[in-house]
């Protein structure tokens, strides 16, 4: 869609990632960097200070006491974390839980792994799941439980209830966690509580993510995992081999805006606060049916209003007719007709860029009055 948008001249409102830097400090951080001659390889690990940056950020911020010798990895962004992470704890002919919709490598991983997917679904509008139907999925045959939350594409912030359900399961069943927390600091509604946290969990949890998200780096692709050491030396033996290590400038800078003061932290959170704010009561305004994320930079809506049956169809005619692009969510399921009538829209834009976006939709809601409403 973003290829799409570049050819329409559509508002791109599809792939998620920021229209503006990071933290100031971060951006020049970085560049002292490079000045100062850290441009060579860093350790497979991962640079020292950024090492011990992780380690102190999760227990400022969660309680969790971590040894960054060990218990800490670097990674080419959170995704080359989730692939290391799915290799290297899970073996042909195991299965792997996670939730549906996903995150669109999960999907991708497993299959490399030689793993099987099996889903649980998160369903609209709380995106709430079934408790029975989670413990059925996990059998003598899963290796691990895969956990997204903060939720991309629905926003969801998994309760304390859930993810102490999700713990139990996984002691009960003897199963690793492996938890995507990579918007841990872009929550709005509820609170972030990392799995690893859980009564039994640190032993049987490698937690991930970046700095991409937090710090509006998304090109810097720098992330890490961490966790107890067994379970990491399987994660750093697979990554050793798909990057061995990356941006030794970046990942000073990154320590740098680990170690920011609780303000910072809070401005970079009410910054997108305020971008879903003004976006979700745009669409709302326009007479969109919105179901309004807790937590991350994406807003999911339903088209069938406009008449679609599909968001495929919808986001085609958004993006030549309106000039507007978004995802079409059924991308992210694998039961494709659960979310078929579900678009995302990236809201991590300039106000003026969201405002803009909302005008062009404006005619489009008009449009879709009309006889042309009837797509599928």
């Amino acid at each position: 869609m973003s290829a799409l948008a570049a050819t329409t001249g559509a508002v791109n409102l599809g792939q998620g990632f920021p229209d503006e830097d990071g933290p100031p400090e971060v951006l020049e951080a970085a560049v002292r960097a490079i000045r100062d001659g850290h441009n060579q390889y860093p350790p497979g690990r991962g640079v020292p200070e950024l090492l011990e940056a992780v380690a102190a950020h999760q227990e400022r911020f969660y309680g969790l006491r971590l040894d960054a010798g060990s218990e800490v990895l670097v990674t080419a962004g959170a995704t080359e974390a989730i692939a290391a992470s799915v290799l290297g704890l899970s073996a042909p002919g195991d299965e792997v839980v996670t939730f549906e919709p996903y995150y669109d490598s999960y999907a991708a991983t497993i299959e490399l792994a030689g793993a099987t997917r099996k889903v649980v679904a998160l369903r609209p509008p709380a995106w709430n799941f079934d408790p029975d139907e989670l413990r059925r999925a996990v059998t003598a045959r899963t290796s691990l439980l895969l956990l997204n939350s903060p939720h991309n594409p629905t926003g969801k912030v998994f309760t304390a209830e859930e993810l102490a359900l999700i713990s139990e399961v996984c002691r009960e069943r003897d199963v690793v966690a492996v938890t995507d927390e990579v918007y841990e600091h872009l929550v709005f509604d509820g609170r972030h509580l990392p799995l690893a946290g859980f009564p039994e969990m640190s032993e049987r949890t490698v937690t991930i993510s970046s700095a991409g998200k937090t710090f509006s780096t998304t090109g810097w692709k720098i992330g890490w995992a961490t966790g107890p050491a067994a379970l990491l030396e399987r994660v750093r033996a697979v990554k050793q081999f798909l990057t061995f290590a990356s941006g030794t400038p970046f990942q000073l800078a990154v320590a740098t805006g680990l170690r920011l003061p609780d303000d910072a932290f809070e401005a970079i959170r009410s910054g997108h606060q305020a971008g879903r704010d003004l976006f979700c009561d745009g669409l709302e305004r326009l007479g969109w049916r919105v179901l309004r994320p807790q937590a991350t930079y994406f807003a999911t809506a339903d088209v069938s209003a406009f008449g679609y049956r599909d968001g495929w169809s919808f986001c085609r005619h958004l993006a030549t007719d309106a000039k507007v692009a978004a995802i079409p969510t059924e991308v992210f399921y694998d039961d494709k007709e659960a979310g078929r009538h579900l678009v995302r829209f990236a809201f991590c834009k300039r106000a003026e860029v969201i405002e803009e976006a909302l005008a062009r939709l404006a005619g489009l809601r008009a449009e879709a009055r009309g006889p042309r409403a009837d797509r599928g």
